[in-house]
């Protein structure tokens, strides 16, 4: 009895704030809705939506190929640069908890009011450098890229590590949440494994690829799902969702490209932990 009291709140929420809007967007995406002094007027018109929004509406098109191309580029770069400083970090050494709060940091900075100042800030200051820093930063890419293809690299390498430089704040700022998890990871593997390993003369790579890296291969996926969800939480496609239904009062379209965007991340996630899922290593 006590049990359903203390879920009731959760509850009514759900189905208000979550549930009930969920159904309405899914109406309204194969509907022409319209705004007049009785509400909204929905009328059923198919899959009109959805074909406006893949072949008329080509901002769309683009923005979600854009957003799947930095998620491609991005949640390898994150989940590893996570890795790599959650191993750092499990490291005795003075000031360890200073350096442990500093990176995740990002995360509380990364909420609420203070994300909306940090990012209007930004978008400022990107605009008033947007002539010159730009410029200049091309020709630091450019100079990048030939001195590694002069150096043999192959060529989609060398795009793709020019690409993670030109992403480091972003790389930074959401590897907060990740790195906590591989470091609650790491601290649950026993010592002994390492200290065995040692006694048998494995260095600290091998004891790396050998003991840690499989221990929390599970965790790998983890932050794959999570990372991937967090990277189309906040993109140019959903701004332009939300243009379409709350600028242009378009709710019908906007929701069927809200749709067809939750499609596209769906797809995703079932692929990518199909493929992780069988390489995933589960210690008993």
């Amino acid at each position: 009895m006590w049990g359903v009291v203390y879920v009731l709140p959760w509850l009514i929420g759900f189905i208000l704030f979550f549930l009930i809007p969920l159904i309405n967007s899914l109406r309204f995406s194969f509907s022409k809705v319209e705004s007049n002094a009785n509400g909204l007027q929905v009328q059923f018109i198919g899959m009109d939506n959805y074909i406006n929004a893949l072949t008329v509406n080509t901002s769309f098109n683009r923005t979600l190929v854009e957003s799947i191309i930095d998620m491609v580029v991005n949640v390898p770069l994150i989940v590893i640069f996570s890795l790599f400083l959650a191993v750092l970090l499990n490291q005795k050494f003075r000031g360890r908890g200073i350096a442990r709060a500093i990176f995740f940091l990002p995360v509380i900075l990364a909420s609420g009011v203070i994300a909306t100042l940090e990012t209007e800030s930004l978008i400022e200051a990107l605009n008033a450098e947007n002539q010159t820093g730009s410029f200049i930063s091309g020709l630091r890419s450019f100079e990048l890229q030939r001195m590694m293809l002069e150096a043999g690299v192959n060529e989609s390498i060398v795009m793709y590590l020019t690409g993670a430089v030109d992403r480091i704040y972003d790389i930074v700022s959401q590897s907060g949440v990740q790195i906590l998890i591989f470091l609650a990871g790491i601290q649950t593997i026993s010592p002994h494994l390492y200290e065995a390993a040692k006694i048998e003369g494995a260095t600290g790579y091998e004891a790396f690829w050998k003991i840690t890296f499989p221990m929390v291969s599970p965790l790998i996926l983890v932050n794959v799902i999570y990372t991937i969800i967090d990277s189309f939480g906040n993109n140019e496609t959903t701004a332009l969702i939300r243009e379409v239904g709350f600028t242009n009062f378009n709710f019908g379209l906007s929701s069927a490209m809200a749709w067809l965007y939750f499609a596209a991340v769906a797809l995703i996630l079932l692929i990518s932990t199909y493929i992780i899922s069988k390489r995933v290593f589960y210690y008993d």
